[in-house]
């Protein structure tokens, strides 16, 4: 039977019955003014913290309760360390004088203050220059589309004060993982104890690396002894990991991975899912939390190897506030996906349901 904390009025009544029950010649309930119930009332008080105090303790011995500073002393004892931010990178373009250069570590800020740096020297040919780029403050604020300026804090002989960003964007910035994803891969842990390169240990390393926020352990992926390793970086702009971070996780993986086990890392093939729905009504603030839905309908259920259910394109729908009725015209089944392909959202087209 569950433990529920008594109330302070529940533990002020307890005392006074208490004190009523053993003082002698006090017949009947203790007097609000009474000197039996101040003294009921304070040491009610006391108790009632206590009981707090108590109530704390019993959630922080307990992970999947514990407040986010005790979190962290539970995934210090079990070794897990929370993943930190990744600083976001790309290219820039430099217009200028043939010849002159934009010196390395020269800083450059964004319309809404964002800070970044030049990673080595750019030198103008033919009017232009590219220079890599890197977010001062590291986290996923720092990504940036390509096509915004960044303005030069401090003038270069010779080079125009706006660079543009080029069509990669800035990129594969990431923030610290939450203390939801961190108690998740705590749990995962206790409940996967490591076996020496079981398929979980895989899933685990994997998910160590910053950025990384779903993987999945393909067995036998090219013959005995193999393993193939795939993931997604949900908090990028596009989940689908570029060669870069790949390599990243290869490399993480190749530290712990048996010796006799060939690891191939892998990026998921993207396979874009178009829906077509008739709605009521069809409203910017209904079409965009329809678009939320399905989302995160396909982040949680589009996996590789699984079968997305088209009545469950049609539960998502129906969750999104202000929905009225709908129509699913497309897709007309359910989606099934191969190995290494993940469904992401395609395009979605929106019409009236009279």
């Amino acid at each position: 039977m569950a433990f529920t904390r008594p109330t302070l009025t529940e533990i002020d009544q307890r005392i006074a019955a208490d004190l009523s029950g053993r003082m002698i010649g006090v017949e009947g309930a203790v007097l609000r003014r009474s000197v039996l119930g101040v003294l009921a009332r304070a040491e009610a008080g006391v108790s009632h913290e206590l009981h707090g105090y108590l109530d704390w303790i019993s959630r922080q011995v307990i992970i999947d309760t514990a407040d986010a500073e005790n979190l962290l002393r539970w995934t210090q004892i079990w070794g897990i360390q929370r993943r930190g931010a990744e600083f976001a990178s790309g290219e820039v373009r430099f217009t200028g004088n043939d010849g002159a250069v934009v010196p390395a570590g020269a800083l450059l800020q964004r319309p809404d203050g964002a800070e970044f740096e030049t990673l080595a020297d750019a030198l103008i040919v033919a009017g232009v220059a590219l220079a890599p780029v890197r977010a001062l403050q590291a986290g996923a604020d720092s990504n940036t589309a390509a096509g915004i300026s960044l303005t030069l804090q401090r003038p270069v002989s010779g080079v125009a004060s706006v660079a543009l960003i080029t069509a990669g964007g800035i990129v594969n910035g990431s923030d610290p993982e939450s203390d939801a994803q961190l108690r998740e891969r705590l749990l995962a842990r206790l409940r996967n104890p490591p076996h020496g390169g079981a398929k979980g240990d895989y899933e685990a390393w994997a998910l160590e690396v910053p950025g990384v926020t779903r993987a999945w352990v393909l067995p036998a992926w090219m013959g005995l002894g193999t393993v193939g390793v795939i993931f997604v970086r949900d908090g990028d702009p596009s989940n689908i990991p570029d060669a870069i971070e790949v390599a990243a996780v290869a490399a993480h993986i190749e530290e712990r991975r048996p010796v006799t086990a060939e690891v191939f890392v892998l990026a998921p093939r993207a396979v874009p899912i178009d829906i077509e729905i008739r709605i009521r009504p069809n409203t910017a603030a209904v079409r965009e939390a329809v678009s939320a839905e399905l989302r995160d309908l396909l982040t949680r259920e589009a996996a590789p190897g699984g079968t997305l259910l088209r009545s469950r394109i049609g539960e998502a729908i129906a969750t999104a506030p202000g929905e009225q009725d709908h129509v699913v015209d497309a897709p007309a089944d359910n989606i099934t996906f191969g190995p290494v392909d993940i469904g992401v959202l395609g395009t979605l087209t929106f019409n009236d349901l009279p």
